[in-house]
Parts: structure tokens; sequence; C-alpha cells
């Protein structure tokens, strides 16, 4: 099918009067790049004779990302629909999709059958252990040490591998950085179908029974909401979750008794560079939608109607990054929440909020930094910028003995344990970083029964100094800061072991560092942690010993037969399933090294 990319008439209309002008905003925004004698940028006359989806899909969440998140969505489709030309994306080739293109999922209600292993959504539990248990990861500790390469796939023109694979009956279900969704056979790669998103799909994929299908549930990047039947691809429905221009849909949705609930963030931080823009107006907020038809049962948004004060307006902010987390038993939804954007602070931001599950009305809140106010536009909005200390992680629920602990890891690199009883009363802290911008525990921790085990960013940046004008890099990753592993004692917050980064940076790769921002993951025995250095490691969980290492910064011969390399691993964690380990490698944000490749290990 032919994807619908520019909506900027329509779009300009309705959020700034006029549409944008796809020339206006060339000359304004790229021509000082783009008409200069630079070798690397590409001139004018080159990017006439691009694809117009190419050009907004690197706009999206390509290498023009940094530059691009100053523009609204309008701005961004109409200059990609000025500069390129309207052809549409090319398929796949033919040989890159199954022989039997049939979707099948077992059949629930035949009690004889087993349950097939799975990795549904973010985690496997709506708890967010990020736990697979025994029988779904089918995975030992000598197993692991035996781990090869089964398969790669790429994702054709990304510059990032972001989006977490869901994986139910021997179906895997990604989205990307195109915004392209993926149905693929989970043992060899081959594609099933394919769905095109109207932006970049970074959510992981939730799969809910639906018949004798599933729907799959998963937002983009520019706050759409979809869900698709599960065998064909087709869709279901689709809903704007929010209105705001730079809303965005990264955490993974949840769902409870008929209704998904959804994350609402936003990179209107970034936008705010721009000392014009008028800062800041993004509510963070969860949607609850009715799995059936997509309509809302309530929404809630972390800080009030913002006002303007002088050329400001706040407040704003306290974005959801992250995977809800359900708590049945008291009928609560934890989420956690990012800074504020702009002032006045609110106590909401920076916290662990607990919903009610019916309502969306908050129970109670714990706000661990105060006063924490950031944006990309500190300098240029004259605003007094706090650390930037989000939550980009989930609450982790667990049960220990006789009592639930709610378990939080934080940027400024302190993990949490919380009492869910007692409105969040803390139990016990535990620092593992020094923690910055882009410090601490960055996207998720995992939990085992025993420990919880968190993994460090802390990445770090120094300028460069190139005497080369074709050099268009002003910072670069430290190769030697960032990085590390912990394993906590869930009952007391002890310290039972720390893995100390490796640091296996190559002087001629500049995207590396040691930094481990990415999710964890944990099977008996086993823990697994990405770095910014491309590497993939399973950790023993019993004392911190490597027990499995794979360098997935490299090209690969991939099964759908697109180009394919490896990069840094953010984001997403590792998803174990029935013998398999499946590993996003690309990430090019942050200054990391990009790539466009999922990349599938087995052992027999």
């Amino acid at each position: 099918m032919i994807r619908v990319y520019f909506l900027a008439a329509a779009l300009g209309a309705s959020l700034f009067g006029a549409a944008p002008s796809g020339e206006e905003v060339f000359k304004q925004r790229c021509a000082g790049c783009h008409e200069a004698n630079n070798p690397r940028i590409p001139r004018v006359e080159a990017l006439h004779r691009m694809p117009a989806a190419h050009i907004l899909r690197t706009l999206n969440w390509g290498v023009m990302g940094n530059v691009a998140y100053t523009m609204s969505i309008a701005e961004r489709e109409a200059v990609a629909s000025y500069l390129g030309t309207h052809e549409a994306p090319a398929a796949a080739p033919p040989g890159a999709y199954c022989a039997d293109r049939s979707v099948r999922f077992a059949n629930v209600s035949e009690t004889k059958v087993p349950p097939q292993p799975q990795w549904n959504g973010w985690s496997p539990s709506a708890t967010n252990t990020r736990y697979q248990s025994p029988h779904d990861a089918g995975l030992t500790i000598d197993g692991v040490q035996h781990l090869h390469l089964k398969w790669a796939f790429a994702y054709d023109g990304d510059t990032t591998a972001f989006a977490q694979p869901t994986i139910i009956d021997g179906n895997l279900f990604a989205g990307s950085a195109s915004g392209v969704v993926h149905a693929l056979d989970a043992k060899t790669g081959c594609i099933r179908w394919t769905y095109d998103a109207k932006g970049p799909v970074r959510s992981s994929i939730l799969a809910v029974r639906r018949g004798k299908s599933y729907s799959l549930l998963f937002g983009d990047q520019i706050g759409w909401f979809y869900s698709l039947d599960a065998i064909t691809g087709k869709e279901l429905w689709k809903k704007k979750v929010d209105e705001h221009d730079a809303a965005r849909l990264t955490g993974s949705p949840v769902e409870y008794e008929g209704t998904v609930f959804v994350p609402v963030a936003s990179w209107e931080e970034n936008r705010a560079i721009s000392a014009d823009y008028a800062c800041c107006t993004f509510r963070g907020g969860v949607a609850a939608l009715r799995i059936h038809d997509g309509s809302q049962v309530w929404r809630m948004y972390t800080v009030d109607v913002p006002k303007q004060i002088g050329k400001l307006w706040g407040p704003s902010g306290a974005p959801i990054w992250s995977t809800p987390t359900i708590d049945a038993a008291r009928g609560m939804l934890y989420v956690t929440t990012g800074d504020n954007y702009s002032p006045p602070a609110t106590a909401t931001s920076d916290a662990v909020l607990a919903l009610d599950l019916r309502t969306g009305k908050i129970a109670w809140s714990k706000q661990f930094t105060m006063g924490d106010i950031f944006s990309g536009g500190c300098s240029a909005q004259d605003i007094q910028c706090g650390p930037d200390f989000d939550f980009g992680s989930s609450a982790i629920l667990v049960h220990y003995v006789n009592r639930d602990l709610l378990l939080a890891g934080q940027k400024s690199g302190i993990v949490y344990a919380l009492d869910p009883t007692r409105k969040g009363e803390i139990l016990w802290q535990m620092r593992v970083g020094k923690g910055s911008t882009n410090g601490g525990v960055q996207w998720g921790m995992a939990a085992d029964g025993q420990n919880v085990y968190a993994a460090v960013s802390d990445l770090s940046r120094a300028r460069v100094e190139s005497s080369n004008p074709a050099d268009l890099r002003t910072a670069n990753l430290d190769p030697n800061v960032g990085g590390g592993l912990f394993a906590i004692r869930i009952i007391d917050g002890t310290k039972m072991w720390n893995a100390e980064p490796e640091h296996t940076c190559p002087a001629e790769r500049p995207g590396c560092s040691p930094a481990q921002p990415a999710a964890v993951t944990v099977t008996p025995g086993v823990v697994f942690s990405g770095s910014v250095d491309g590497h993939m490691r399973a950790y023993s969980s019993e004392d911190g010993t490597i027990l499995w290492d794979f360098d997935t910064a490299r090209e690969y011969s991939t099964v759908n037969g697109i180009k394919g390399h490896g990069g840094s691993i953010d984001g997403p964690g590792a998803v174990v399933v029935g013998g398999m380990v499946y590993v996003n490698s690309g990430y090019s944000r942050q200054n990391g090294t990009s790539g466009n490749v999922l990349l599938a290990f087995g052992t027999d």
C-alpha cells in the first residue's frame, strides 16, 4: 500500500492557521547548510531526486532529527513534500516474504495444548519485571554461552532500530523508525505482512486476544494510537491520543479488563531551543481507551492547563516516557514521570504516581526531585533549569515474602523501593550512578524475585576539535565514561554485586561509549544488558560474571536482502523467547552509532 505522508495542509490549517510553505521552510531552516559547498551535506539538487518519504523519515527519526525537532509536524511534512519526489517507498524484495504468509495462532480453547512461549509488550508481565520464566525463555545458563547469530533483518533506510519486538506463537511483530510495522516468522525472519503507520513506531506492540486472532496495540511518534488485526495486518481503528503537535507515544501500552492504557510524552522540550517558540504547553498523561473500538474511558493529565506568564506558558511537561505498571490487587496503575518544561514547577514531575484504574484519578504521588524544570531552550527561553532527572524507566511491582514493593530507577542514578500500601513511602534507596541528563537508570530495570538489576548510563560527551571543514561533529561520546550493572537485594537494598563497565571502544568508532542505557532483561540465572558500544552481554545473576558477549556493530547479510549494519544499543532490551534472543542494534540519537538491524540468536 502507499503511505499517506503529506498531511501538511490539514495539519497546518488546524494548528497554525495557514498551511506552511515547504519552500519557505527550506529557505529559513535548511538552505544555509544544503546550499553550501560541504561534501558531507547533500545539495538541494540531490534532495530533489530523493523520495519525499525518505526525506521525511530522516527528519522524523534520522540523522536530521536533532535539527528537525524544532519544527512542527506540518513543517517537516511540507519541506519533505517540496524537496522530494512523490514516488512510493520501494517494497521489500519478493525473496524477503515467507513462502507461507499465513499468520496462525494456537487455539486457546484447546486445554490439551500447552501455551507456546511468548514475550508480549514491554515486559512478559504487566508488573514490568522484564523477567522471562524458564518455560518461556527456553534458555539455560549453559545454553547462553553457545548463542550464535541465526538471522539478521534490516529496516530499509533507517538509522535507528528502537522498537522492541513482541513474539506470540512463533510470530514476531515489531515497528520501525520509518513507521513500517512488520509481522515476521520468529524462527527465520521472513515477512508475513507489513503495515504503514503515520509516524515512527518506537512503542512495543501489545497483543490482546480477540476471538481466534489478536488485536495489536501500539503508538507512534506523532501521537497516533493503533489497533491492527494480527492475522491480516489490517487496521481495526486508530485514534489521535493527544492533539498537541509535539505529542509522541514512546512508552508501550498495557491492558486490563478490556481497557488499554496509553502513556503520553512529547518532544516539545526540543522545540523550545528556538527563542521565538511559545514554551511550553504540552501536558503529560495517560489515555485509557476501550480495546474494541478505541473510544475513551478516561484521560488523565499530569499538570494543570498551562497559562501564559510573561512570554512563557506553564505549567507544562511531566511526560510519561515508559510503560505503566498494573497493580490489579489494589486497582492501581503506576506511572513514572519526567520533568517540567517551563515554570511553575509541579509536584507531579520526576515522580511515581498511583492512578485509580477505573477513573484515572491520582490516589497518591511521590516526587523525588523538586523544582526540576528542563528543556532544550533553558538559555533561549531564559529559564532557570534543573538537573533533568526524568524517570524514563517503568516502575516494577514485586512481591517478596509477605509484602509488595514498588521499584523505581531514576536518571539521578538512584534506585528506590517504595511501599505501595503507604502512599509510596521510601523503604530504601541506593545510588548506582552519578546521574546526568543522559545518566543514571535510563530505560528500564529488571527483577527476578530476589534481586533488582539496574544498568547505568552516565553517558558523557566531549567536544571535538577537527581541522577538516567537512567534519560536522561538534561533540563526541567519551569512550571512557559510563556504564556498569548492579544487582540489588529487593528486601533491603543491599548491593549484591556490581559489574564494572567494559571498555572496548576502538579509536575508529566515534559514536562509542561504555554507557548502558538500554533496558535490562533477566531470565533464570542470566541478566542481559546492552551498551552504546554495540555489545549485548549476558551476565551471571549470581556474581555478574560475563557469560556471553556479542559486538553487534558490524555489517550483516540480511534475510530480507536489505543492506544491514549494527551500531549502538539504546532504549529497548533483549527479548528472550523459546531459546532465542532478539536484539535491536543501531541508535543514532545522543551521538550514538547508527544502525538498522534486528538480530536473532539461537543455540541450535
